[in-house]
């Protein structure tokens, strides 16, 4: 992929070399104790790190008092994740009020739990959807919250597709940071139905890349890609499909499909 090297636990091995399966990674997630030592219990960590969480940092630190009613709506952000942010929404089935919802989504901003990315403000010509997209920051404890502990489970999950955007969004957000190198990343949804999950600007140029979970791809996956192509002309640099196929092969006229692991090992 055109962008700065990053590097990260993904990005490490190449395709080839790399022994964990998707499902694994989205299971436990990149916390290096359960990331890398398959013998500790994902269940029990995750338990313990987020009762740890609850306690010292949210009582303690935030002054939320009522713990049960804040652990629900942290279940209610995993079950949102790769989704749009709809405060209004996620307080009301939370059980608490917007302004209480908005604080608490600061609560977990602040402590790395969950983060937030805008939609692309350039003029396409379309009215943009506004609101941002809320990404846990890490699938391992997004998949022990929505109750997903194995393989089966987890790819049956109409998660399934979210959490794999979630894994490939985060995933750039890290590296960008760990390297210093923090490119605009943005969405793109319009009310007529353009939809790309994530643009890079970079150099005042946009990269394009549409997140599939799906090991067969076909060319109308890249229909929102094209679209946007044409309405931004000169601002989009490249254009990538990224997904779980395997290899990387054209799949449209200047889109490529990437396979995931390919791309964020470059």
């Amino acid at each position: 992929m055109n962008i700065p090297r990053w590097t990260s636990r993904l990005s490490e091995p190449r395709a080839s070399e790399f022994k964990a399966s998707l499902a694994d990674i989205l299971l436990r997630g990149c916390y290096p104790e359960i990331a890398s030592r398959p013998r500790v219990d994902r269940r029990l960590w995750c338990g313990s790190y987020l009762a740890t969480y609850l306690e010292r940092d949210v009582r303690n630190l935030a002054n939320v008092g009522d713990l049960g009613r804040f652990e629900r709506f942290l279940k209610l952000c995993a079950i949102r994740t790769g989704q749009l942010l709809n405060l209004s929404d996620l307080a009301r089935d939370t059980g608490v009020s917007v302004p209480t919802a908005k604080r608490w989504i600061s609560i977990l901003e602040t402590g790395d739990q969950v983060f937030l990315r805008p939609s692309y403000y350039g003029s396409i010509g379309k009215r943009l959807i506004r609101s941002p997209k809320i990404y846990f920051t890490d699938t391992g404890l997004a998949t022990y919250l929505l109750g997903l502990h194995d393989r089966d489970a987890l790819l049956g999950s109409p998660s399934y597709g979210a959490l794999f955007e979630t894994l490939v969004v985060t995933d750039v957000l890290k590296r960008s940071l760990h390297e210093g190198l923090m490119p605009p990343m943005y969405y793109v949804r319009t009310r007529d139905g353009l939809e790309v999950d994530l643009a890079l600007e970079i150099g005042q140029k946009l990269i394009l890349i549409e997140i599939k979970s799906a090991m067969t791809v076909y060319s109308k996956h890249a229909a929102s890609l094209v679209r946007l192509k044409e309405d931004l002309g000169d601002r989009v640099k490249a254009a990538y499909l990224l997904s779980a196929a395997r290899g990387s092969f054209p799949i449209s006229k200047g889109i490529s499909n990437l396979n995931w692991l390919d791309a964020l090992a470059t």
